[in-house]
């Protein structure tokens, strides 16, 4: 009797799903070893398929990590640009929540895609600060508006405020805690009660402010 092939390895694939386990393979081992340290015989290993199979798909490394980053991007920004797209939620609160609690769970469903663009980054392809240029344009035009709907001209400070929520959210997300981390909803309230307060007080006692960043 002949023996089993080896399990995650089978003989033959569709291009299609070739092409998709060597690109979600390719995430995982850049993410954990970086451009550098990984190779086309881990990421074939990861993906279950042959060396020449990842050639003949992809060329070469360059080529690969190349598309590996470009994917990564567009869906981090089709996720996470989602909600202030839309623009659905009624008030500050409610739109500041939803917003915080997509990029939590978009990093934690794609725990990969945060480790794919800093890798990128120390290669010198700035793909994560690219990422972060064209969210803070969608979400500048969308907080541009609800300011405007209380008669506030912000001139540059929304820019500046989304440049800063964007920063403490990804500090959040690469925290290392004692113990257990805290539980993900009271860090999207914690993010999200800091924005509405911060946003009241210049709204209110701080005005000066934002006619200083026009």
């Amino acid at each position: 009797m002949s023996s089993p092939a080896p399990r995650g390895r089978p003989r033959k694939l569709p291009v299609s799903e070739q092409r998709a386990r060597v690109l979600q393979a390719t995430a995982r081992v850049v993410a954990q070893h970086g451009m550098q340290g990984a190779t086309i015989e881990q990421i074939a290993r990861e993906a279950g398929v042959s060396r020449q199979a990842v050639y003949e798909q992809f060329g070469d490394r360059a080529t690969l990590f190349a598309e590996v980053v470009a994917a990564t991007e567009e869906s981090a920004f089709a996720a996470i640009a989602g909600p202030s797209v839309a623009d659905t939620q009624p008030g500050l609160r409610a739109w500041a929540r939803a917003n915080y609690a997509n990029m939590v769970t978009f990093v934690a469903a794609h725990p990969e895609g945060y480790g794919v663009l800093r890798a990128a980054e120390r290669a010198g392809d700035p793909a994560l600060t690219r990422l972060r240029e064209r969210l803070a344009v969608v979400y500048a035009e969308a907080s541009r508006k609800r300011w405007a709907a209380h008669g506030i001209d912000s001139g540059r400070a929304d820019r500046a405020l989304v440049t800063l929520f964007f920063a403490m959210t990804e500090s959040l997300v690469q925290a290392t805690w004692d113990g257990e981390p805290p539980d993900q909803d009271a860090l999207i309230d914690l993010l999200t009660e800091f924005t509405v307060g911060g946003v009241a007080r210049l709204q209110t006692k701080a005005s000066d402010v934002i006619d200083r960043l026009r």
